[in-house]
């Protein structure tokens, strides 16, 4: 599946119920799995996902079936941390949305991707 094209038709919103306000939401999703492209294993990994919501929430049934299609998908670290933020800031329309991703240690390094989000005072 292409990633860039098709998964963020999976994640659903509704309505926020206090669009008036800044408040922060926080996502943890502890088993977030990829494969890396090069080796073909496994990659494991905690997803932070914090956001100031603007008109819209993200739905968490559909979100942990979109985290899912990453399941089997080669991809970076950074390619997929990126991705997300970029599909979720897509479907949302967030005040503001950081996305931090720790993936657990492989030959003795670990790694955290932490990617942000800021609408522009102009925007919706």
């Amino acid at each position: 599946m292409d990633v860039e094209n098709g998964f963020h038709n999976v994640l659903e919103t509704f309505e926020n119920p206090y669009p008036g306000r800044d408040y922060t939401i926080e996502i943890v999703c502890p088993e977030f799995t990829s494969v890396c492209p090069d080796t073909g294993q496994p990659d494991f990994g905690t997803l932070r996902i914090t956001y100031v919501p603007g008109a819209k929430c993200v739905e968490l049934k559909s979100l942990k079936l979109y985290l899912q299609q990453y399941r089997n998908v080669g991809i970076y670290y950074e390619a997929a941390t990126n991705q997300i933020l970029d599909d979720l800031s897509k479907v949302l329309h967030p005040r503001r949305l950081t996305l931090s991703a720790e993936f657990t240690a492989r030959g003795g390094i670990s790694t955290t991707v932490t990617t942000s989000f800021q609408r522009s005072s102009g925007g919706p």
